[in-house]
């Protein structure tokens, strides 16, 4: 009989969301809504943000006694996911194991070949309705290979079933906030408030080369109602406590008309939450004419994603945007004083250090608050993948996380690319620094907090050996502010 169902998050850290915050799995809040909604008993364990080993894990495995553990990981976290899954074979016998998630939509095939011993079933797209379905045929003794969106071995082959289409409707998913533990999630510039993440939309109509989000949802985006969004965030505040919300979606403001009800919502409720959000060039430029109501709703954070400065690599990576269009996009969120962050995607086979430090000054004339020098990882699924594979000096999944070079440039060595990279990194934040006296006190208080979690929590410290000379040199010109 299947009743517990454990849904765990794999013991993976890659330093780089995690400098800023702890951040609950929406997707396992969906999920476990839906599974207890069809009878089932659901756990949410985020062992991740608990930073639990194996044996800590495999402790609570044991004291939970589920029927079921499942996992979901994205590439670089996948090695750990499995690790996970393989331990809970090992440690509950009988349990039915399962993962889902980006990686295992992909690449199920690989995943049985290499670690069917620990994988009984890939669960591909939304789970929602797949997972429960999934359940109960196992729990009444049916095939399942008349659930759509499920992959297993039988007779030594590969077993897929056919697709499940997308979702039609969203706004009345079941969620299990309850089973959050909200001691957890804290965002660390502001820690005295709970932090939630929540999804207003799922998709992506972009096509760019380097993503896996556009393959993912086939280029579509579907959204829940304006109503649906804001009541949420109300009922997260009231109920538990949230002050800092999160939207977990890549384009939540892809619909003008809808986006536009949103904030008015927003402003009307007053709700008065701290968003951080993540949206394209195009749609900010669009809403030229509204950037006040973005500050007056709570949005305070964005994320714009420029990746190159340089029109050639955007044109590669069919960003459909211009350099010039990212400058101006960032230059009217600081005019509403929200704190803006890009990243730019640095190791591509052609870079060399003279296009990296073209690359670096278009950055400093960008201006962000906050920029990221990242890594390209060519994930195996991507449409860039092809292209990069005959660079592709290492094939550990754990290194495809954005931090650690995966491919190696003509013109330097990965070693060379990542000192160069660290280098970027302490030039654009000493540059900061020194301007430090004409920011806001908002923003001047937020940035700080942030280079204090650069140097001492972040994948800089952890992978990179830190900063170099930077520390002593920030400490020096933090004092006065501190």
């Amino acid at each position: 009989m299947i009743r517990r169902i454990a849904l765990v998050t794999p013991p993976y850290h890659s330093g780089v969301v995690e400098t800023a915050g702890t951040w609950p799995n929406v997707a396992f809040v969906y999920l476990a809504g839906a599974l207890r909604e069809a009878g089932f008993e659901p756990v949410i364990y985020d062992a991740m943000t608990m930073d639990h080993d194996l044996e800590r894990i495999a402790a609570e495995l044991e004291r939970m006694a589920p029927d079921v553990v499942l996992t979901s990981a994205y590439t670089p976290s996948y090695p750990k996911a499995v690790e996970l899954l393989r331990l809970a074979k090992d440690r509950l016998p009988g349990v039915i194991t399962g993962i889902g998630g980006v990686h295992a939509h992909f690449m199920y095939e690989e995943i049985f070949e290499r670690d069917g011993d620990a994988v009984d079933y890939v669960l591909r797209g939304e789970g929602e309705v797949t997972l429960p379905e999934l359940m109960r045929c196992l729990d009444e003794g049916r095939d399942p290979a008349d659930v759509a969106g499920v992959v297993f071995v039988r007779d030594g082959s590969v077993v897929a079933t056919p697709t499940r289409p997308f979702l039609t409707e969203l706004d009345g998913l079941p969620t299990a906030w309850d089973l959050v533990d909200w001691s957890l999630y804290r965002f660390y510039p502001l820690p005295e408030a709970n932090l939630a993440v929540i999804s207003t939309s799922r998709g992506c109509d972009q096509a760019c080369t380097f993503c896996s989000q556009q393959a993912f949802w086939c280029r579509t985006w579907r959204a829940r109602s304006p109503e649906s969004v804001v009541d949420e965030m109300q009922m997260l505040k009231e109920t538990y406590g949230v002050g800092v919300v999160m939207f977990s979606d890549e384009t939540p403001t892809l619909d003008a008309g809808r986006w536009r009800r949103i904030l008015d919502l927003l402003v009307e409720r007053k709700l008065d939450l701290h968003i951080l959000m993540e949206t394209r060039v195009d749609d900010i430029l669009r809403d030229e004419a509204i950037m006040p109501l973005y500050r007056r709703a709570g949005i305070r954070h964005v994320y714009v994603g420029v990746e190159r400065t340089d029109q050639t690599s955007l044109d590669a990576f069919k960003k459909n945007t211009t350099v010039e269009q990212g400058r101006r996009a960032i230059e009217l969120l600081k005019e509403q004083d929200i704190i803006t962050e890009t990243s730019m995607v640095l190791g591509l086979p052609g870079d060399t250090r003279e296009i990296i430090e073209t690359t670096f000054k278009l950055t400093q004339h960008y201006d962000p608050d906050l920029a990221f020098f990242l890594t390209i990882a060519p994930w195996p699924y991507s449409d860039i993948y092809p292209a990069m594979e005959p660079y592709i000096e290492t094939f550990d999944y754990e290194d495809y996380n954005l931090v650690m070079p995966v491919v190696k440039p003509d013109a330097m060595t990965r070693e060379e690319l990542q000192k160069i990279i660290i280098d970027c990194y302490r030039r654009f934040y000493m540059g900061k620094l020194a301007r430090i006296a004409t920011m806001s006190k908002e923003k001047r208080d937020y940035f700080i907090v942030t280079m204090k979690l650069l140097m001492e929590n972040s994948y800089l410290k952890q992978y990179m050996g830190g900063l170099g000379a930077m520390p002593a040199e920030v400490n020096s010109m933090l004092k006065k502010w501190l």
